[in-house]
């Protein structure tokens, strides 16, 4: 039956139940995956996947049941499973649900059409002969993936909530391999938005040009000196470590900015943003995983820790106001914190302004290791890394083969220059990062 029905009965069977605080959490996902190696299609998928989750307050403590089947017969086994499962538990602790009557910012953007099955092949196909063609040095290996994903997520409760919204989006996966008969490299380029509109010619050189630069290159000299990091070395960065900004973790002794709020804690350079309605964000967002209204926030602002994220058990925990950054991994997951799109926000300098300041060091363009060589807890990080050397100011001879290391904190006080464009490099899904080119003072760089 459609959610709209299957809601009805919810709440009905929560009525008569005796129930007055209760929430139905309600998504939906469809989605095609076109995938082509060397000339053809070699896989296809197409999925649907969704259901609801009912979480109940009973005696102040939270209890959860979830299905798949929108059926009546589940409509009041969820209700009765819920309500089991909270007298189960034997601890108390302070829940929460969302009150209605608030208001939601309007979407940026209405979902867009997705391709039809065909036309993902096709342009699939079409970008496949475009990276055999680009240049005589890509060889088989290479891939590229088409896909196009639809979801719907509504939450109602007992206090008023009732709320919902869609979302599409179609992205490319280009993949090249290159060799100059001795040595491959690959790289990849990913790009979001509707397919029709995408200029796949330029993901394709792109990926095929940063493959090539991966085949020449020295090991570097050992040293500390400067670094400016592309917005795509940068967006790894954060996205490794955007849990510090998390009052969930701050609150589990994981992150050391636990009652730093209103502290300065990066250079005045600094200024980090998350907004659901950032102008290139994949999916945005009117409302969190618990129907609260998301907002544009400075998390620094600055280099002054403005806010954590929160959600309302964790604002309640800390005597705040939810950041409205509840999220779920799936319409039965647990509810956690973590950014919409999270990005540092543009400064005043061109990339080549940066690397002027700069003088002498090293532009890192890629980084690898990033789940081995990172510590999201310490902050700590020694990565693999490749780019090029910056002499007088200038990007000179392609490095690699080396690695950076540091402390995500002190990176964040050693900013000293940020560039003037924000990039978005890997942005799919609820969650993305970008952010500029960025100098930063004094890092360590171990070559030979």
């Amino acid at each position: 039956m459609e959610f709209q029905e299957f809601k009805n009965l919810v709440t009905r069977k929560a009525e008569a139940m005796g129930l007055t605080h209760y929430e139905l959490y309600y998504q939906a996902e469809a989605s095609t995956s076109v995938s082509a190696f060397q000339h053809e299609i070699n896989e296809f998928s197409a999925s649907t996947d969704g259901g609801v989750c009912f979480r109940c307050i009973v005696n102040g403590k939270m209890g959860y049941a979830s299905t798949q089947a929108l059926t009546a017969s589940q409509a009041s086994a969820i209700v009765e499973r819920a309500m089991d499962n909270a007298a189960a538990l034997e601890a108390e602790e302070q829940v929460f649900l969302v009150e209605g009557g608030k208001t939601y910012a309007p979407l940026n953007r209405e979902p867009y059409a997705l391709p039809e099955t065909q036309a993902l092949i096709d342009t699939v196909l079409a970008t496949q002969e475009k990276l055999y063609a680009a240049d005589t040095m890509v060889v088989d290996g290479c891939a590229t993936q088409g896909i196009s994903l639809s979801l719907k997520t509504a939450i109602c409760n007992s206090l008023g909530l009732d709320v919902s919204y869609e979302n599409t989006l179609s992205a490319l996966v280009v993949s090249a391999v290159v060799s100059d008969g001795t040595q491959m490299e690959d790289d990849y380029q990913f790009k979001v938005g509707k397919l029709d509109t995408l200029d796949t010619q330029a993901a394709v050189s792109k990926a095929v040009n940063a493959a090539k630069e991966k085949l020449i290159g020295q090991v570097p000299q050992t040293q500390v000196c400067p670094v400016v990091f592309t917005g795509e070395a940068m967006s790894d960065l954060l996205a490794t470590f955007y849990g510090v900004f998390s009052s969930e973790a701050a609150q589990k002794g994981l992150s050391r900015l636990a009652g730093q709020e209103g502290s300065v804690i990066a250079a005045p350079a600094v200024t980090l943003v998350d907004d659901p309605f950032y102008k290139d964000s994949p999916m945005p967002m009117p409302f969190d995983a618990e129907g609260y209204p998301t907002s544009r926030k400075n998390v620094i602002a600055g280099g002054k820790l403005e806010t954590l994220l929160y959600n309302l058990k964790t604002a309640a925990v800390a005597g705040k106001t939810t950041t409205g950054n509840a999220s779920k991994a799936g319409y039965d997951g647990t509810v956690v914190v973590s950014p919409f799109t999270m990005y540092l926000e543009a400064g005043e300098y061109s990339q080549e302004e940066l690397l002027k300041k700069a003088g002498n060091g090293v532009c890192i363009t890629s980084l690898g290791g990033l789940h081995a060589g990172a510590n999201p807890i310490t902050g700590d990080f020694s990565l693999q890394s490749q780019g090029y050397l910056i002499e007088n100011g200038e990007k000179t001879v392609r490095v690699k083969s080396f690695t950076v290391a540091g402390n995500f904190y002190d990176l964040l006080k050693n900013i000293t220059a940020v560039g003037d464009k924000v990039e978005l490099p890997r942005a799919f899904g609820k969650t993305a990062f970008g952010s500029p080119w960025v100098l930063v003072e004094n890092l360590s760089i171990a070559g030979k």
